[in-house]
Order: C-alpha cells, then structure tokens, then sequence
C-alpha cells in the first residue's frame, strides 16, 4: 500500500510538471523549471521501479547524467537568449 502511494505521489508530480510546462510556455526559465521538475519526479519512479526489483542503479545514474547534460544545454540556451533579446520571452524574438 506505501508503495502505491509512493508511485502515485510521483505520478501526480510528473502531472504537475506537465501543467506547469504547457501553461507557462511564453518564458523559457519557467519552462526550464517545470521539465527539471518533470525530470525529478521521473527519476523518483525509476529509483522506486529499480529498488522494486532489485536491480542495479546503473541507468538511473546514466539518466542523471543526461538529465544535467540537457539542463545546461537549456540554461546555456537562456543566458545567450538573455544576452541577445534582453528577456526570455518567446515572442521577443525574430526569425526574419
């Protein structure tokens, strides 16, 4: 029964990171936010699915490193959107 409400607990997680992402779509910080919140919570399911079965953490440690690839490929992307425009506002900028 803990366990369920700790798969749960994760999965409404997973969906508020979802809402958060599709509404604040016009600012890249808090888009960035949301999916290292999304981010989190799915790494708490492989942990708990992992730990379940008894495997090995060698994915979820391959996961982690993607993960912090991906946020500073984003924040790399935000300073130089910051740099360039002077906000992070979407419909700042041009493609002309």
């Amino acid at each position: 029964m803990l366990l369920m409400l700790n798969y749960l607990f994760f999965i409404v997680m997973f969906f508020f990171g979802l809402i958060a992402f599709v509404s604040k779509r016009k600012h890249l910080l808090l888009m960035l936010l949301s999916m290292e919140f999304i981010i989190l919570s799915l790494y708490g399911l492989i942990f708990l699915y992992l730990s379940l079965y008894s495997y090995e953490f060698y994915f979820s440690m391959m996961f982690l490193v993607f993960c912090v690839c991906e946020s500073v490929l984003g924040l790399s992307i935000l300073v130089s959107l910051i740099r360039t425009h002077g906000n992070d506002y979407f419909f700042s900028m041009n493609l002309c």
